[in-house]
C-alpha cells in the first residue's frame, strides 16, 4: 500500500466484498501477465537500400536453429525420393530383365527409402511451421510495438483500418513467403538431383528433358513483373475495406442515430467491389501465366516419351531406364509448379512488406534526448515560457502563451471551443512538442526527461475515457496493476463511483462491453478519475473530466476531489461554474492567447469575455 498523498484514497474494507484472491495470470489482463512468448529475437532492418526480403531477415534468421533443421530435413527427404525411380530402374533390370536377384529384396528397399522420405517430410513440415508462426508473432509484435512507439502527429493522419490491415493480412503474406520460399526453393533441388540421375543414365535423353527451362525462365521473369502492382492494388483495397468495417463497428452509435445504415452498406459494398476488381484481375493474370508454368514440363515429357521410346524399341535403353526417366520427369514439375507460386508469392510479400515498411520506417516526432534523465516532480510547479505551437496542419493553435502554475495551485483554464485549452494538456505530457517556447516543471524542460517518467508525474482524465474490454476492476487498475482491491475502491471512492459499482451484477468485476459502452459516459468518467487517482500523481489534469457527468453527481466527486486537489498541483480544463470553483485561479484563453488571469470572482468583474463564455456554457447531463 502506498503512502502519502494516497493516504486520504484508501477507506476501510468494504463489508459487502471481501479482496477475491486472483492468481497471477488473472491479476490484470492488460498488463503485467507472465507470457510464454519470449517476445521478438530480432528486430527489422531499417536500411532502406536494401531488398525487402533482406531486411525481414534478421526476424527469419533469429530462428535459424529450427528453420535450418526444417530445410537440411526436407533436403534429405528429397534425396530419398531421387533415389526411387533410380531403385526402381536396377530393380527391373536385376529382377525382371535379366533375373540376376530376387525381387523382394529391391522391394523392401524401396519401402525402406520411401518411409525414411516419409518421416523426414513430416518432421520438416512441423518445424517449416513451428518457424513460419513464430515468425508472424514476431513480425506481429515489432510493428505493434512500433507503433505504440510513435507519436500523436502519426494517428492525426493515419486510418486505423489501415493499420489492421498491415498488421494483419500484410505481416501474413511476407510470413508465408519469408519462411516456405526458401522450402520450395529447396524442393526445387529436387530437379538438379534428378536431372543428374537423368544424366547417369542416357545424358542425351536428359538434356532433350531440359530443352524448356529457358523457357520457363523468361515466362517466370515476365510473371513477376506483371503480379507485383496487382499485388500491391489488392493488399491496398483490402486495406480500405478493413478501414470501413472499423469504423462503422466503432461509430455504430453515430450510423443509427443518423439512419445510414444503407449509407454505409452501399460504401462498403463500393469497396468490397473495388476488392473484387483486382482479385479478377489477379486471376486472370494467373489464368494467363500459370499454364505456361504448369504445362510447360508436359513438353519435356512428350519429348522424353518420343525420343525414349524410339531409342526401347532400337534397344538402346532398358525398360526400367525409361520408367525411371518418366519418375524423375514427374518429379521436376512439382518445383516447376511450385515455381510459379513462387513468384506470385513473392509479389504478393513484396508488396506487403512495402506497405509494412511504409510504418516501420515512420520516426515518432517526440524522442527523448540523448542524456534524458527521469523527472521526479517535487514540487509540481509548471511554467509555459511564451510557447507557440501548431498541428501539422498548419493550424497555430497557441500564440505565445505564458503561464505559471504555482505548486500545489489548481489552476481552471477556461475559454471558447478551438481556444487551445485541451492542447495545453496534450504539451504538458508531451503528446505534442511545443513549436517555440519550453515548457518546464520544477524548471526542467520537459524534452530533457525521459517520456516513461514524464507520464507517470502527469495524470490525466481526458473528457472522452476509453475503457477495455475487462473488468472494472481490472479498468482502475491498468496504471497500477498490483493494487489491491482496498486501494481501487478507495479510488472508487474518491471519484464517486463505489456505489454504482457495487449496484453491478459482478461488483468490481463487472466486465464492461467494447469502450465501456454498457457503462453510461457518466460512469465511464467517473471510472476514468478513479483510474488516473489510483497512480496517485503529484500532477493532475482533468481536461473537462465531468462533461458527461450529472451535476449532482458532480458535486460528490468534487467534494471528494477539493481534499485531493490541495496536495497536487492540478489543472482543470474548465466549462462548468462548479468545475471552476475547484480552481484558485482562473486562465482565460481566447484564440491561443492568454486574455487574462485572476480568479472567479475578479474575472467576472472585470472581463466581460469570461462571462460571455460562462453564459454560452452548456451542462450534458448524465445518460
Amino acid at each position: 500500500m502506498t503512502t502519502g498523498r494516497y493516504d486520504s484514497l484508501v477507506p476501510s474494507p468494504s463489508p459487502s466484498r471481501a479482496p477475491s484472491a486472483r492468481n497471477e495470470a488473472e491479476a490484470n489482463p492488460l498488463g503485467g501477465v507472465t507470457s510464454t512468448y519470449p517476445g521478438p529475437r530480432a528486430r527489422i532492418s531499417r536500411d532502406r537500400q536494401l531488398a525487402w526480403w533482406r531486411r525481414v531477415l534478421p526476424v527469419i534468421a533469429s530462428h535459424r536453429k529450427t528453420f535450418v533443421l526444417a530445410i537440411a530435413l526436407s533436403f534429405v527427404s528429397l534425396v530419398f525420393q531421387t533415389l526411387v525411380p533410380n531403385m526402381l530402374n536396377g530393380a527391373i533390370n536385376h529382377a525382371l530383365v535379366h533375373r540376376s536377384s530376387a525381387l523382394h529384396g529391391d522391394v523392401i528397399s524401396i519401402l525402406v527409402v520411401g518411409l525414411l522420405a516419409g518421416i523426414t517430410g513430416i518432421v520438416s513440415r512441423q518445424y517449416v511451421f513451428i518457424t513460419a508462426y513464430n515468425v508472424e508473432a514476431d513480425l506481429r509484435s515489432l510493428i505493434y510495438e512500433h507503433l505504440t512507439w510513435l507519436s500523436f502527429s502519426f494517428y492525426d493522419r493515419v486510418q486505423s483500418g489501415q493499420l489492421i490491415s498491415r498488421a494483419n493480412s500484410d505481416i501474413r503474406s511476407v510470413q508465408m513467403y519469408s519462411t516456405f520460399a526458401p522450402l520450395i526453393v529447396v524442393q526445387s533441388f529436387i530437379g538438379v538431383l534428378a536431372f543428374g540421375f537423368m544424366l547417369s543414365i542416357d545424358p542425351l535423353l536428359a538434356v532433350i528433358a531440359m530443352t524448356v527451362m529457358p523457357l520457363l525462365y523468361f515466362v517466370g521473369i515476365r510473371m513477376r513483373r506483371v503480379m507485383f502492382p496487382i499485388s500491391w492494388v489488392t493488399q491496398a483495397r483490402l486495406a480500405d475495406v478493413a478501414t470501413i468495417v472499423d469504423e462503422n463497428v466503432n461509430g455504430v452509435r453515430v450510423v443509427k442515430s443518423f439512419a445510414q445504415e444503407e449509407a454505409e452498406v452501399n460504401r462498403l459494398a463500393d469497396a468490397a467491389e473495388r476488392v473484387a476488381w483486382a482479385y479478377v484481375k489477379d486471376a486472370q493474370i494467373r489464368g494467363q501465366w500459370g499454364p505456361w508454368v504448369q504445362n510447360l514440363p508436359q513438353l519435356g515429357l512428350a519429348l522424353v516419351l518420343f525420343f525414349g521410346g524410339w531409342m526401347v524399341l532400337d534397344a538402346k535403353l532398358g525398360i526400367g531406364a525409361i520408367l525411371a526417366f518418366n519418375a524423375y520427369l514427374m518429379m521436376l514439375q512439382a518445383p516447376f509448379m511450385m515455381l510459379g507460386q513462387l513468384v506470385m508469392m513473392g509479389q504478393r510479400a513484396k508488396a506487403s512488406a512495402e506497405r509494412i515498411f511504409e510504418i516501420l520506417d515512420e520516426n515518432p516526432e517526440i524522442v527523448e534526448r540523448p542524456g534524458a534523465f527521469d523527472l521526479d516532480v517535487r514540487l509540481g510547479t509548471i511554467d509555459f515560457d511564451h510557447v507557440r505551437f501548431a498541428y501539422d496542419n498548419g493550424a497555430e493553435i497557441l500564440h505565445d502563451f505564458d503561464a505559471h502554475i504555482e505548486a500545489g495551485e489548481t489552476v481552471a483554464i477556461v475559454g471558447r471551443t478551438g481556444s487551445g485549452k485541451s492542447t495545453v494538456a496534450r504539451l504538458v505530457t508531451r503528446f505534442y512538442d511545443v513549436t517555440e517556447g519550453s515548457l518546464l516543471i520544477d524548471g526542467h524542460d520537459v524534452k530533457d526527461v525521459t517520456l516513461k517518467s514524464l507520464r507517470d508525474q502527469v495524470g490525466v482524465v481526458l473528457d472522452e475515457p476509453f475503457l477495455f474490454s475487462v473488468s472494472i476492476r481490472d479498468n482502475i487498475a491498468y496504471g497500477r496493476p498490483d493494487a489491491t482491491l482496498v486501494e481501487i475502491e478507495g479510488a472508487a471512492r474518491a471519484a464517486n463511483a463505489h456505489e454504482f459499482i457495487e449496484k453491478l451484477p459482478d461488483g468490481y468485476e463487472t466486465v464492461v462491453g467494447e469502450r465501456g459502452y454498457t457503462l453510461s459516459g457518466g460512469q465511464r468518467q467517473r471510472i476514468a478519475i478513479a483510474r488516473t487517482l489510483l497512480v496517485n500523481p503529484p500532477i493532475l489534469i482533468l481536461d473537462d473530466a465531468t462533461s458527461a457527468i450529472d451535476v449532482h453527481v458532480e458535486a460528490g466527486i468534487y467534494d471528494a476531489l477539493s481534499k485531493l486537489l490541495t496536495q497536487r498541483t492540478t489543472i482543470v480544463i474548465a466549462h462548468r461554474i462548479s468545475t471552476i470553483a475547484l480552481a484558485s485561479r482562473v486562465i482565460l484563453l481566447d484564440e491561443g492567447r492568454v486574455i487574462a488571469t485572476g480568479t472567479h470572482e475578479q474575472l467576472l468583474t472585470s472581463t466581460p469575455l469570461y462571462s460571455q463564455i460562462l453564459a454560452q456554457s452548456t451542462r450534458p447531463e448524465e445518460n
